[in-house]
């Protein structure tokens, strides 16, 4: 299965933790030089690569000082502003000895949140590619806040993935794959190589964080995983750490841990609500409504509305909830909380009468509507 889905890739996303590419001291160059080796030979075999990089902490925060990691957001800032343009620099000088050249890309969660901003972020990545240059993409930390972070590049990078459409996530760790028990407290445990589903039992085995640099551990390698596999694409844990893996995988190694795609993908536009449009509120749903969303495939008209929590503009993400408070879906309203606290509980024939105009029928249109258990949908059958 591994061998036939990976003989059909063309465009490939790669994640570069961390603890891949630095260590206590900073940023590991020789590390980075054979990284661009093997990104050099994926190239030239005609693969369409992209790269999400950490590192631009690790890059800064020796001129401030900082031992391990940043404790506050504002040193995190500064030590990404130091360390940015010297990460990008180390790449620069490194692929530009295989004649390649680099672009920086630097993107929060709001500039994906924003449909227009988000379809700029892919024209302008598209075109890097077909110009030949090698996007390289990390969270820009220098202005980031909570409300509009990532948490992590693992997140990022399957977010590109969905973005560009590409057809393998390789996600880069400082180990060899996912393990069914913790290899640094176990020498017993086994190297897990193919994962069809990711079952509960399969997060359970995933732990924290353990690098004093990288913000994300094997629990954010298996979400990005579940997040890229609804959207159809494989993703692969290998061990960055070990050079030449990245030729050996394409060429059909088993190497590392292989999470299947789910067969059943979700449109790249509900993919996009679903994990990268941030909600901003939500509304309570009588049951009536909820059957009809949840069973018969139907829009959200104002009629199936009793209450509303929070606040939104139209085009803005919200929860859809059940009268008892648990959330089914998430969807894009068609109504600011203005307008909708006017028609809710109303016909549609009457939304015009009342606002003295309308943007349509649908408070949420089905075709902007995610449900939560197809969100968590991860069976590849």
């Amino acid at each position: 299965m591994r061998n036939n889905l990976l003989s059909h890739v063309k465009r490939i996303v790669v994640k570069i933790g961390s603890g891949v590419i630095s260590g206590s001291d900073g940023l590991d160059t020789n590390a980075i030089t054979q990284l661009t080796r093997d990104v050099e030979s994926l190239l030239e075999r005609g693969y369409e690569v992209v790269l999400v990089s950490s590192g631009a902490v690790a890059a800064g925060k020796g001129d401030l000082g900082i031992v391990g990691r940043p404790r506050t957001i504002p040193l995190k800032q500064a030590a990404a502003a130091i360390g940015q343009s010297r990460l990008i620099s180390i790449y620069e000088e490194a692929f530009h000895t295989h004649g390649r050249k680099v672009a920086q890309v630097l993107l929060t969660r709001d500039d994906l949140a924003n449909r227009r901003r988000y379809l700029n972020a892919r024209n302008t990545l598209m075109t890097l590619l077909d110009y030949g240059i090698i996007p390289i993409i990390n969270e820009n930390d220098t202005v980031v806040v909570d409300e509009i972070r990532f948490g992590d590049n693992d997140n990022l990078s399957a977010m590109v993935t969905n973005l560009l459409e590409a057809n393998l996530l390789i996600i880069l760790s400082d180990v060899d794959g996912l393990y069914d028990h913790d290899p640094r407290d176990n020498p017993e445990a086994s190297l897990i190589h193919e994962v069809a589903r990711i079952s509960e039992e399969i997060e359970a085995v995933a732990g924290g964080s353990s690098s004093d640099l990288g913000t994300g551990g094997m629990a954010t390698k298996i979400k990005a995983a579940k997040r890229a596999s609804l959207y159809g694409v494989g993703t692969v844990i290998i061990n960055g750490r070990k050079p030449g893996l990245l030729p050996r995988l394409l060429d059909g190694e088993e190497l590392g841990t292989y999470f299947l795609p789910a067969r059943n993908r979700m449109a790249a536009k509900k993919h996009w609500i679903a994990f990268t449009k941030k909600p901003r509120g939500k509304l309570l749903i009588d049951d009536g409504a909820v059957t009809a969303l949840t069973e018969k495939g139907k829009s959200l008209l104002p009629s199936g509305i009793r209450g509303v929590d929070g606040g939104f503009d139209r085009g803005d993400a919200v929860r859809l909830c059940a009268l008892n408070g648990e959330e089914f879906a998430k969807g894009v309203i068609n109504y600011s909380l203005p307008e909708l606290l006017r028609i809710m509980g109303k016909k549609s024939s009457e939304i015009e009468g009342i606002l003295g105009y309308k943007y349509g029928d649908e408070i949420v249109h089905r075709d902007n509507l995610v449900l939560k258990n197809r969100a968590r949908e991860t069976d590849p059958e």
